[in-house]
């Protein structure tokens, strides 16, 4: 992976202070800007064209959900990770349906935040262990449960389950041992069987499934 260049966006100066010091001290990421507001953060985000903004979801003039919406529409290219004390799931689709890529609570250690933007950054999308368990009301978690009751392969299952913890084409493809392409055939076939039409829904699948939960313990630094 290349450098990982990285905006910040919170209204807390010595949180902002804290994580910007704990990604300046990490080698493959540069911090390209910092902002206490949505408006300054969205100033920011697009002169520097970031590669991933980190966001609070509390920010004094505009939420870290409106922000995104921002974002999404004027600099599709970057990618948002949410960092936040809100662990309920009334907080956590709403973020990720604006185009979040990434969940993390504040309270959680600092290398769960450096192991989101590398997925984040890899194009995956990661959701704090924490708040898994909480990401699909009941109704949801049975519909998908349910969908999965399809026939899968085992590889075309491993190649969702991947993509579910956040892990890139190219890296699923070095775990597997099979190319890009055959990656991408497995979770175009999968998707078909499931009627997934998105990342986050593959995402959804991986959290009814118990794939995400995994990731507390085996995930890298």
């Amino acid at each position: 992976m290349g450098q990982m260049r990285v905006a910040l966006v919170d209204d807390h100066p010595v949180v902002l202070a804290g994580i910007s010091a704990l990604l300046r001290r990490t080698p493959e990421i540069e911090v390209v800007g910092e902002a206490t507001n949505g408006r300054d953060g969205l100033r920011i985000v697009q002169e520097a064209v970031p590669d991933i903004v980190v966001v609070d979801l509390s920010l004094p003039d505009m939420s870290g959900v409106d922000l995104a919406r921002e974002l999404a529409s004027t600099c599709p290219g970057v990618r948002l990770l949410v960092l936040t004390v809100h662990e309920d799931r009334a907080y956590v689709q709403p973020a990720m349906r604006a185009g979040a890529r990434g969940y993390v609570l504040k309270r959680s250690a600092a290398a769960d935040l450096l192991r989101a933007i590398r997925a984040v950054a890899e194009g995956g999308i990661y959701l704090d262990p924490a708040v898994v368990g909480g990401v699909l009301a009941g109704a949801e978690e049975q519909r998908v449960g349910a969908e999965f009751a399809a026939d899968l392969s085992a590889r075309e299952e491993a190649v969702l389950k991947l993509t579910a913890q956040g892990f890139a084409n190219k890296e699923i493809a070095r775990q597997l041992d099979v190319s890009v392409k055959t990656v991408d055939t497995y979770k175009a076939r999968a998707c078909e069987k499931l009627s997934l039409r998105s990342r986050a829904a593959i995402v959804r699948l991986g959290v009814a499934r118990g794939w995400l939960s995994e990731l507390q313990d085996s995930a890298p630094v």
